[in-house]
Protein backbone atom coordinates (compact mmCIF):
# COMPACT_ATOMS: atom_id res chain seq x y z
CA UNK A 1 0.00 0.00 0.00
CA UNK A 2 1.38 3.40 -1.01
CA UNK A 3 1.57 6.34 1.35
CA UNK A 4 -0.98 8.19 -0.81
CA UNK A 5 -3.49 5.36 -0.44
CA UNK A 6 -3.13 5.38 3.34
CA UNK A 7 -3.13 9.16 3.80
CA UNK A 8 -5.79 10.11 1.24
CA UNK A 9 -7.32 7.16 -0.60
CA UNK A 10 -8.41 5.37 2.56
CA UNK A 11 -10.81 8.17 3.41
CA UNK A 12 -12.87 7.56 0.29
CA UNK A 13 -14.35 4.64 2.23
CA UNK A 14 -17.52 5.75 4.04
CA UNK A 15 -16.54 4.41 7.47
CA UNK A 16 -13.10 6.05 7.25
CA UNK A 17 -14.64 9.34 6.11
CA UNK A 18 -17.05 9.33 9.07
CA UNK A 19 -14.20 8.60 11.46
CA UNK A 20 -12.08 11.40 9.98
CA UNK A 21 -14.86 14.01 10.17
CA UNK A 22 -15.66 13.22 13.79
CA UNK A 23 -12.00 13.05 14.82
CA UNK A 24 -11.08 16.34 13.11
CA UNK A 25 -13.91 18.18 14.85
CA UNK A 26 -13.12 16.49 18.14
CA UNK A 27 -9.40 17.22 17.75
CA UNK A 28 -9.94 20.94 17.20
CA UNK A 29 -12.34 21.21 20.14
CA UNK A 30 -10.16 19.08 22.44
CA UNK A 31 -7.11 21.13 21.45
CA UNK A 32 -8.75 24.44 22.37
CA UNK A 33 -10.29 23.15 25.60
CA UNK A 34 -7.07 21.32 26.43
CA UNK A 35 -5.07 24.56 26.45
CA UNK A 36 -7.28 25.86 29.26
CA UNK A 37 -7.00 22.52 31.06
CA UNK A 38 -3.22 22.84 30.85
CA UNK A 39 -3.14 26.46 32.00
CA UNK A 40 -5.51 25.79 34.91
CA UNK A 41 -3.83 22.53 35.92
CA UNK A 42 -7.10 20.59 35.63
CA UNK A 43 -5.66 17.35 34.31
CA UNK A 44 -6.84 15.34 37.32
CA UNK A 45 -10.36 16.78 37.11
CA UNK A 46 -10.40 15.82 33.44
CA UNK A 47 -9.44 12.29 34.45
CA UNK A 48 -12.29 12.21 36.95
CA UNK A 49 -14.79 13.38 34.34
CA UNK A 50 -13.48 10.77 31.92
CA UNK A 51 -14.24 7.97 34.36
CA UNK A 52 -17.55 9.54 35.37
CA UNK A 53 -18.77 9.18 31.78
CA UNK A 54 -18.30 5.42 31.88
CA UNK A 55 -21.55 4.52 33.72
CA UNK A 56 -23.50 6.83 31.40
CA UNK A 57 -22.07 4.99 28.41
CA UNK A 58 -22.84 1.63 29.99
CA UNK A 59 -26.43 2.53 30.93
CA UNK A 60 -27.07 4.19 27.57
CA UNK A 61 -25.79 1.12 25.74
CA UNK A 62 -27.88 -1.21 27.90
CA UNK A 63 -31.07 0.83 27.41
CA UNK A 64 -30.82 2.06 23.84
CA UNK A 65 -27.94 0.24 22.17
CA UNK A 66 -25.39 2.36 20.30
CA UNK A 67 -28.00 5.11 19.90
CA UNK A 68 -28.08 5.46 23.69
CA UNK A 69 -24.34 6.01 24.08
CA UNK A 70 -24.34 9.75 23.46
CA UNK A 71 -27.32 10.80 25.61
CA UNK A 72 -26.26 8.47 28.43
CA UNK A 73 -22.73 9.82 28.42
CA UNK A 74 -23.91 13.43 28.20
CA UNK A 75 -26.18 13.13 31.24
CA UNK A 76 -23.49 11.40 33.31
CA UNK A 77 -20.73 13.84 32.28
CA UNK A 78 -22.70 17.02 32.92
CA UNK A 79 -23.92 15.71 36.29
CA UNK A 80 -20.35 14.83 37.25
CA UNK A 81 -19.11 18.26 36.14
CA UNK A 82 -21.61 20.01 38.40
CA UNK A 83 -20.94 17.67 41.34
CA UNK A 84 -17.16 18.01 41.05
CA UNK A 85 -17.35 21.79 40.80
CA UNK A 86 -19.58 22.08 43.87
CA UNK A 87 -17.51 19.60 45.89
CA UNK A 88 -14.27 21.45 45.20
CA UNK A 89 -15.83 24.84 45.98
CA UNK A 90 -17.41 23.55 49.19
CA UNK A 91 -13.99 23.04 50.72
CA UNK A 92 -13.54 19.35 50.01
CA UNK A 93 -9.98 18.71 48.81
CA UNK A 94 -10.07 18.54 45.02
CA UNK A 95 -8.08 15.29 44.88
CA UNK A 96 -10.44 13.65 47.37
CA UNK A 97 -13.50 14.85 45.48
CA UNK A 98 -12.18 13.58 42.18
CA UNK A 99 -11.14 10.23 43.62
CA UNK A 100 -14.60 9.83 45.19
CA UNK A 101 -16.43 10.55 41.93
CA UNK A 102 -13.96 8.49 39.88
CA UNK A 103 -14.19 5.30 41.93
CA UNK A 104 -17.93 5.47 42.55
CA UNK A 105 -18.94 6.09 38.95
CA UNK A 106 -16.49 3.66 37.39
CA UNK A 107 -17.64 0.86 39.67
CA UNK A 108 -21.27 1.55 38.73
CA UNK A 109 -20.34 1.35 35.04
CA UNK A 110 -18.58 -2.00 35.47
CA UNK A 111 -21.58 -3.42 37.35
CA UNK A 112 -23.94 -2.34 34.55
CA UNK A 113 -21.70 -3.75 31.81
CA UNK A 114 -21.31 -7.03 33.70
CA UNK A 115 -25.03 -7.70 33.17
CA UNK A 116 -24.51 -7.73 29.40
CA UNK A 117 -24.47 -11.00 27.48
CA UNK A 118 -21.25 -9.90 25.76
CA UNK A 119 -19.49 -8.55 28.85
CA UNK A 120 -15.92 -8.67 27.52
CA UNK A 121 -16.80 -7.24 24.10
CA UNK A 122 -18.90 -4.39 25.46
CA UNK A 123 -16.32 -3.50 28.11
CA UNK A 124 -13.54 -3.41 25.52
CA UNK A 125 -15.60 -1.19 23.22
CA UNK A 126 -16.41 1.28 26.01
CA UNK A 127 -12.84 1.41 27.27
CA UNK A 128 -11.01 1.53 23.93
CA UNK A 129 -13.63 3.01 21.61
CA UNK A 130 -15.19 2.20 18.27
CA UNK A 131 -13.97 4.99 16.02
CA UNK A 132 -14.23 2.98 12.79
CA UNK A 133 -17.77 1.81 13.47
CA UNK A 134 -19.43 5.16 14.18
CA UNK A 135 -22.98 4.88 12.79
CA UNK A 136 -23.88 7.41 10.12
CA UNK A 137 -26.71 8.80 12.25
CA UNK A 138 -24.27 9.51 15.11
CA UNK A 139 -21.92 11.77 13.14
CA UNK A 140 -24.04 14.93 13.39
CA UNK A 141 -24.84 14.53 17.13
CA UNK A 142 -21.15 14.00 17.91
CA UNK A 143 -20.17 17.07 15.88
CA UNK A 144 -22.88 19.13 17.57
CA UNK A 145 -21.68 18.10 21.04
CA UNK A 146 -18.16 19.17 20.14
CA UNK A 147 -19.30 22.51 18.72
CA UNK A 148 -21.36 23.26 21.84
CA UNK A 149 -18.24 22.73 23.97
CA UNK A 150 -16.23 24.97 21.64
CA UNK A 151 -18.90 27.70 21.75
CA UNK A 152 -19.04 27.59 25.57
CA UNK A 153 -15.29 28.09 25.82
CA UNK A 154 -15.20 30.65 23.01
CA UNK A 155 -17.80 32.89 24.66
CA UNK A 156 -15.83 33.00 27.92
CA UNK A 157 -12.28 32.69 26.61
CA UNK A 158 -10.99 36.05 27.89
CA UNK A 159 -12.49 35.51 31.33
CA UNK A 160 -11.14 31.95 31.42
CA UNK A 161 -7.61 33.16 30.65
CA UNK A 162 -7.89 35.95 33.22
CA UNK A 163 -8.95 33.41 35.85
CA UNK A 164 -6.15 31.03 34.84
CA UNK A 165 -3.44 33.63 35.44
CA UNK A 166 -4.96 35.83 38.16
CA UNK A 167 -7.89 34.28 40.02
CA UNK A 168 -8.08 37.12 42.56
CA UNK A 169 -7.95 39.78 39.86
CA UNK A 170 -10.68 37.96 37.96
CA UNK A 171 -12.97 37.99 41.00
CA UNK A 172 -12.16 41.65 41.65
CA UNK A 173 -13.14 42.46 38.06
CA UNK A 174 -16.59 40.99 38.70
CA UNK A 175 -16.19 37.61 37.02
CA UNK A 176 -18.08 34.78 38.71
CA UNK A 177 -15.61 32.01 39.47
CA UNK A 178 -18.50 29.56 39.97
CA UNK A 179 -19.92 30.27 36.51
CA UNK A 180 -16.50 30.11 34.84
CA UNK A 181 -15.66 26.83 36.57
CA UNK A 182 -19.02 25.32 35.64
CA UNK A 183 -18.65 26.41 32.00
CA UNK A 184 -15.13 25.02 31.68
CA UNK A 185 -15.93 21.76 33.45
CA UNK A 186 -19.07 21.35 31.33
CA UNK A 187 -17.00 21.93 28.17
CA UNK A 188 -14.48 19.33 29.34
CA UNK A 189 -17.37 16.96 30.05
CA UNK A 190 -18.80 17.43 26.55
CA UNK A 191 -15.41 16.77 24.96
CA UNK A 192 -15.16 13.63 27.09
CA UNK A 193 -18.63 12.58 25.92
CA UNK A 194 -17.77 12.86 22.24
CA UNK A 195 -14.32 11.34 22.66
CA UNK A 196 -15.52 8.45 24.83
CA UNK A 197 -17.95 7.42 22.11
CA UNK A 198 -15.09 7.28 19.58
CA UNK A 199 -11.68 6.50 21.13
CA UNK A 200 -12.97 5.14 24.45
CA UNK A 201 -12.86 6.35 28.03
CA UNK A 202 -9.29 5.21 28.76
CA UNK A 203 -7.85 7.17 25.82
CA UNK A 204 -9.84 10.39 26.16
CA UNK A 205 -7.34 12.01 28.49
CA UNK A 206 -4.63 11.98 25.81
CA UNK A 207 -6.84 14.06 23.50
CA UNK A 208 -7.40 16.64 26.22
CA UNK A 209 -3.88 16.84 27.63
CA UNK A 210 -1.35 16.16 24.86
CA UNK A 211 -2.33 18.94 22.37
CA UNK A 212 -2.23 21.67 25.03
CA UNK A 213 1.08 20.42 26.40
CA UNK A 214 2.52 20.28 22.87
CA UNK A 215 1.34 23.81 22.11
CA UNK A 216 3.18 25.07 25.19
CA UNK A 217 6.38 23.64 23.67
CA UNK A 218 5.71 25.13 20.24
CA UNK A 219 4.99 28.74 21.19
CA UNK A 220 5.13 31.15 24.08
CA UNK A 221 2.52 33.49 22.63
CA UNK A 222 -0.79 33.18 24.42
CA UNK A 223 -3.18 33.43 21.49
CA UNK A 224 -1.07 31.11 19.34
CA UNK A 225 -1.51 28.29 21.85
CA UNK A 226 -5.06 27.56 20.68
CA UNK A 227 -4.43 27.19 16.92
CA UNK A 228 -1.19 25.33 17.65
CA UNK A 229 -2.98 22.80 19.86
CA UNK A 230 -5.91 22.42 17.47
CA UNK A 231 -3.63 22.03 14.45
CA UNK A 232 -1.43 19.46 16.17
CA UNK A 233 -4.47 17.45 17.29
CA UNK A 234 -6.05 17.50 13.83
CA UNK A 235 -2.86 16.36 12.06
CA UNK A 236 -2.18 13.67 14.66
CA UNK A 237 -5.75 12.35 14.36
CA UNK A 238 -5.49 12.14 10.58
CA UNK A 239 -2.10 10.40 10.73
CA UNK A 240 -3.33 8.03 13.44
CA UNK A 241 -6.31 6.92 11.38
CA UNK A 242 -4.10 6.53 8.31
CA UNK A 243 -1.49 4.54 10.23
CA UNK A 244 -4.14 2.21 11.63
CA UNK A 245 -5.62 1.65 8.18
CA UNK A 246 -2.19 1.00 6.64
CA UNK A 247 -1.28 -1.49 9.36
CA UNK A 248 -4.60 -3.35 9.17
CA UNK A 249 -5.08 -3.40 5.39
CA UNK A 250 -1.54 -3.11 4.08
CA UNK A 251 0.36 -5.17 6.65
CA UNK A 252 -2.42 -7.40 7.91
CA UNK A 253 -1.85 -6.35 11.53
CA UNK A 254 -5.07 -5.71 13.42
CA UNK A 255 -4.48 -2.58 15.51
CA UNK A 256 -7.15 -0.58 17.40
CA UNK A 257 -7.61 2.72 15.60
CA UNK A 258 -8.29 4.65 18.81
CA UNK A 259 -5.06 3.42 20.35
CA UNK A 260 -3.16 4.24 17.14
CA UNK A 261 -4.46 7.81 17.24
CA UNK A 262 -3.30 8.23 20.83
CA UNK A 263 0.07 6.66 19.99
CA UNK A 264 0.58 9.25 17.25
CA UNK A 265 -0.37 12.01 19.71
CA UNK A 266 2.24 10.84 22.19
CA UNK A 267 4.88 10.30 19.49
CA UNK A 268 4.22 13.80 18.17
CA UNK A 269 4.61 15.28 21.63
CA UNK A 270 7.87 13.37 22.14
CA UNK A 271 9.21 14.64 18.80
CA UNK A 272 8.30 18.25 19.59
CA UNK A 273 9.85 17.90 23.05
CA UNK A 274 13.15 16.63 21.63
CA UNK A 275 13.26 19.47 19.08
CA UNK A 276 12.41 22.02 21.79
CA UNK A 277 15.19 20.75 24.06
CA UNK A 278 17.66 20.83 21.17
CA UNK A 279 16.69 24.39 20.24
CA UNK A 280 16.93 25.56 23.86
CA UNK A 281 20.35 23.94 24.24
CA UNK A 282 21.59 25.61 21.04
CA UNK A 283 20.30 28.99 22.18
CA UNK A 284 21.96 28.53 25.56
CA UNK A 285 25.29 27.76 23.88
CA UNK A 286 25.00 30.83 21.68
CA UNK A 287 24.15 32.93 24.70
CA UNK A 288 27.35 31.89 26.48
CA UNK A 289 29.54 32.96 23.56
CA UNK A 290 30.86 36.50 23.42
CA UNK A 291 30.86 38.36 20.09
CA UNK A 292 34.28 38.40 18.40
CA UNK A 293 35.61 41.98 18.00
CA UNK A 294 36.49 42.95 14.44
CA UNK A 295 40.10 42.28 13.46
CA UNK A 296 40.89 39.86 16.31
CA UNK A 297 41.90 36.23 16.07
CA UNK A 298 42.06 33.28 18.38
CA UNK A 299 39.41 31.72 20.53
CA UNK A 300 36.66 33.79 22.05
CA UNK A 301 37.12 34.11 25.78
CA UNK A 302 34.30 35.09 28.09
CA UNK A 303 35.76 37.89 30.19
CA UNK A 304 32.73 38.41 32.36
CA UNK A 305 33.89 38.36 35.99
CA UNK A 306 32.45 35.77 38.31
CA UNK A 307 29.39 36.72 40.30
CA UNK A 308 30.28 38.85 43.31
CA UNK A 309 33.63 39.93 41.83
CA UNK A 310 33.91 43.49 40.51
CA UNK A 311 35.44 44.14 37.17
Amino acid sequence: MSAWDALVGAFALPFMARALVVMLVLAVVAGVVGVLVNLRGLEFISDGLTHAVFPGLAIGLAVGGTAGLLPGAAIAALAAAVILTLLVRSGVASDSAIALVLTATFSVGVVVVSKSDDYAGELEALLFGRVLTIPADQVVPLVVVGLIALAAVGLTIKQQLFRAFDARGSRAAGDSSLVLDLVLNAAIALVVVAAAATVGTLLVLALLIVPGATARLLTGRMWWLFPAAAGFAAIASWLGLAAGFAASVGAGVDLPSGAMIVAVFVAGYALVLVVRLAVDAAQARRGRRMPRPAGTAGPIVDTTPPEGVSA
